[in-house]
């Protein structure tokens, strides 16, 4: 498995799990701001993803989450503040589950328990995503995702920037992520994370809504959500300075 781990050993590890089609690059923004603060920010491209290679055997959440502890175990890093958006945040889910002994804290971004669309509007837009990705391709899954993530005027680098992320995911693996975001639920499981936990929302996040992160806040014993105002559904890119400012202040707590 690919990685950036550019802090310091010995350090507080920060395991920074990327989006859907997005890869470690994408928690850039970050990584200067975590060193600084004294922790040792690691951010991995999950198999099929960045420059992780995926073997085909089967990619879902639990073995994700298996991998990435064998990943801090053997880099020393554990127990982790574990931090992740969208699928990222999916996967955090399922790691805190299944490795608790592992996790020191828990900052889940723009992501849910259960997804399901709270309209037509939302309802159209995962067909529309499941079909693309299943007959047209990645690329066009890439301008379908980008401008959905970074509507706004000045934003067109941004665009750019997670197109090209997308399309060169692994189709195999985009695929089967896709599937596996539809199918989780962790919902009845959450009343058993014993972490502190933060829940990071963009007030303007037209792809979960906002309603089921606050849910997802409101499951999680002693939880507690902050909304960014202007944010989209990547608020580490398009609201860095300000994001960054929530979660140093949640992991210096």
């Amino acid at each position: 498995m690919h990685f950036l781990d550019p802090g310091k050993p010995g350090n507080p590890g920060v395991l920074l799990l990327h989006g859907l089609g997005a890869n470690g690059t994408s928690w850039a923004l970050q990584l200067d701001a975590l060193i600084e603060a004294g922790f040792r920010p690691i951010a991995p491209d999950l198999p099929g993803f960045g420059e992780s290679a995926y073997d085909g055997c089967g990619w879902n959440f639990k073995r994700m989450a298996a991998l990435l502890a064998e990943l801090v175990s053997g880099l020393g890093a554990a127990p982790v503040h574990l931090v992740g958006l969208s699928m990222g945040g999916v996967v955090a889910q399922q790691f805190v589950l299944d490795q608790p002994q592992l996790v020191r804290s828990l900052t889940l971004v723009s992501t849910f328990s259960v997804l399901r669309p709270r309209n037509f509007s939302q309802w159209l837009y995962f067909i529309q995503r499941f079909a693309v990705v299943h007959t047209l391709g990645l690329e066009q899954q890439a301008k379908l995702v980008s401008r959905r993530v970074f509507p706004g005027p000045g934003q067109e680098e941004l665009r750019r920037m997670a197109e090209a992320q997308i399309a060169s995911a692994d189709p195999r693996a985009y695929r089967a992520a896709m599937r596996c975001l539809g199918l989780f639920n962790s919902s009845k499981r959450l009343a058993g994370i014993k972490v502190p936990a933060l829940v990071i929302s963009g007030a303007d996040d037209s792809t979960v809504p906002l309603e089921r992160q606050t849910r997802l806040a409101e499951s999680i014993p002693g939880a507690r959500q902050v909304v960014i105002p202007k944010a989209g559904h990547a608020p580490a890119i398009d609201q860095a300075e300000i994001f960054n400012r929530h979660l140093l202040e949640f992991l210096l707590s």
